[in-house]
């Protein structure tokens, strides 16, 4: 399991500053990612991110309201199609 960043997410950054595995990142000006996304493979599930999320924008992957479910596959994406794979 990991953690997923939904569309709630205004890019504060507060996520990013708290993740003790680096495991978030984004791409400035691109409207294709617009907010930021953690990597499945290295996040290590320790909801720092969450708490200090202030749009409460950050969930479980088995607990992302219905509304927001196309956000999973988005982030999964981010890392393995979008600009983001060459972090991986």
């Amino acid at each position: 399991m990991a953690h997923v960043i939904t569309s709630l997410c205004e890019r504060v950054g507060a996520c990013v500053e708290v993740c003790p595995t680096d495991s978030i990142h984004y791409v400035e000006g691109d409207s294709e990612w617009p907010h930021y996304y953690i990597n499945p493979e290295t996040c290590i599930d320790c909801a720092a991110c969450a708490a200090e999320c202030p749009n409460e924008a950050i969930f479980m992957d088995d607990e992302v309201p219905e509304e927001f479910l196309d956000d999973i596959q988005k982030n999964a994406d981010f890392f393995t199609k979008g600009p983001g794979k060459d972090l991986v």
